[in-house]
């Protein structure tokens, strides 16, 4: 028998599908036999847009394609009344239904050969937890893709280390995330938890975490960023150069903003460079219509319609700022290259992380809070928030804030840094 062999279970959207590929790719290049089990548009989805990876980093992973039943695929709505993306709901319910069945049998053909399997499932993904139990020489372990200091937001002692925080009660999202993924039962039964994040951010929160699941016998390991750290100068990283980055290598340095989300307000009364990524919102099927591909320069900036080479923006010296949804991934990304960020939270966790990264952290601004969501925010409000952090004092200080914090987080990921050390010790238990 074969030695340990980790499965790994992402929940199907764009930003859990990355985070956990990122960490997958992490653990194949350190040797281990990985699996990443998804439906088939997901693993086809999850390999298309990873970022700061190889061809030859990719093949060390084997993917696995797990049937499920045909699904709806709305486009959103853009008249819904809550930002959430209930559209998506019609997949994530047929994944919950039909994928425990095709995840028990892939995983009852990897115990055979190796000893133990690790299941990393995404902390949503209740029926993952529930299939790593069922083995017998199995160890599951919850993968947790947002901001630690989420898990305190409930218990006071945490949440005094982040005042005023925002709510994030989405009926929608309550409902799908405690009554049909049952989230809520996959760090009980799971040996630990690993967290996309860094001591340079959530130093205090992770403390917190870490002393209240050791009470209960859990292991916690923090690991982040899970994304590659580019070296803006060493371009043979990226395999195939998007075109979007010869526009950047024109500009002056710090000078452009990167905005990415479905956003129609214009930027151009500013009078700065951006670069903007200006595209659908995913489908629960990214490929059932093809997008047309076209780049479309303005006088200040440029306007990407397709999937953009997020990391590669981020690490560019060119870029100064992102005006961002704040989900965790972009925050992540943003934050690991020193780039502060315009908030602009939209459902979800991003409400609490624009407070972690505006208020706690203090290495951006909020331009627009998640409540106002049905408001339309005036065109001069946005031209403000992006002259105040591109133009003031203020923004100085921001942008010299998220400077220090990207100096840290790298410094947690190099050789001997604490999330280095955590994703070594992650490797060595599991190994044990």
């Amino acid at each position: 028998m074969e030695s340990v062999a980790v499965v790994a279970v992402p929940f199907p959207a764009q930003g859990h599908l990355n985070q956990l590929l990122h960490l997958s790719l992490h653990l194949a290049t350190r040797g281990l036999p990985v699996h990443f089990a998804a439906p088939a548009e997901h693993v086809r989805q999850a390999r298309a847009r990873v970022h700061g990876w190889g061809d030859a980093a990719l093949r060390r992973v084997e993917f696995h394609e797990l049937a499920i039943s045909e699904y709806a695929s709305p486009p959103p709505d853009p008249a819904a009344s809550s930002p959430y993306p209930s559209y998506l709901l019609p997949l994530w319910q047929a994944v919950v239904a039909d994928t425990p069945a095709a995840l028990a049998t892939l995983l009852r053909g990897v115990s055979a050969s190796h000893r133990p399997v690790v299941v990393l499932y995404d902390i949503i993904n209740a029926f993952a937890a529930e299939e790593a139990a069922r083995l017998p020489n199995g160890e599951g372990f919850a993968f947790h893709c947002t901001a630690a200091s989420i898990l305190v937001r409930g218990l006071d002692e945490g949440l005094q280390l982040l005042t005023n925080g925002p709510s994030l009660r989405h009926r929608e999202h309550l409902e799908f995330i405690g009554k049909r993924a049952r989230s809520h039962q996959t760090i009980p039964s799971s040996a630990g938890i690993i967290m996309n994040t860094s001591r340079a951010l959530e130093g205090e929160f992770i403390d917190f975490v870490a002393e209240y699941l050791a009470g209960g016998g859990k292991k916690v390991f923090w690991i982040g960023p899970l994304n590659p750290v580019l070296d803006a100068s060493a371009p043979e990283q990226v395999t195939k150069r998007h075109k979007c980055l010869d526009w950047l290598d024109k500009q002056p340095a710090a000078s452009v903003l990167y905005v990415s989300f479905g956003s129609v307000s214009s930027l151009r009364g500013s009078k700065q460079r951006f670069i903007w990524v200006l595209r659908d919102a995913d489908r629960g099927n990214v490929f059932t219509d093809s997008d047309e591909r076209r780049h479309t320069k303005r006088r200040e900036g440029l306007l990407v319609t397709e999937w953009a080479p997020q990391l590669e923006i981020l690490a560019h010296p060119a870029t100064a700022a992102f005006l961002s949804h704040c989900g965790w991934n972009s925050t992540m990304e943003s934050l690991s290259y020193g780039k502060p960020i315009l908030a602009w939270p939209m459902h979800s966790d991003q409400p609490w992380d624009a407070e972690l990264v505006c208020k706690y952290l203090k290495a951006g601004f909020l331009v627009r809070p998640c409540e106002k969501h049905a408001e339309v925010v005036p065109a001069a409000t946005i031209q403000q928030a992006i002259e105040k952090m591109m133009l003031s004092d203020e923004g100085l200080a921001a942008r010299q804030r998220a400077m220090a914090l990207g100096e840290a987080i790298r410094a947690s990921a190099a050789m001997s840094g604490s999330s280095h050390k955590d994703l070594g010790d992650f490797i060595a238990h599991i190994t044990r």
